[in-house]
């Protein structure tokens, strides 16, 4: 059977921190983590993550969820340090799994725009 023509694929992505470089003054701790899947973010029922960081991660998500050649620093490093220079949280980008998606469900504008 010939694959949709409108489908594409996206990483699904886990953004966990993994260790401090020093001592961490943010809300989070060594093991939080947030999953994304398309355009939805998720994390565990009654972790919190704190907003600072979290707008210094968002402008890499969209790019380390698509296919990169191999050699782009965007396919081989995966750990971001949190924005406050006051705080020593290292942040890991994880490619976990893959989901397909349909154009016509994530946007309204037609592919032949």
């Amino acid at each position: 059977m010939e694959k949709p023509a409108d489908e594409f694929t996206l990483y699904d992505l886990r953004v966990e921190v993994v260790r401090c470089r020093g001592e961490m003054v943010c809300n989070h701790q060594i093991g939080d983590y947030f999953e994304l899947c398309g355009e939805n973010l998720s994390m565990p029922a009654g972790q919190t993550f704190p907003i600072y960081p979290l707008a210094a991660l968002l402008p890499l998500l969209p790019a380390k969820q698509r296919e990169t050649h191999p050699n782009d620093w965007m396919s081989t490093d995966s750990e971001i340090a949190c924005p406050d220079p006051h705080c020593g949280a290292i942040f890991k980008i994880t490619r976990t799994g893959k989901t397909t998606f349909r154009h016509g469900e994530v946007t309204r504008v037609p592919l032949d725009a």
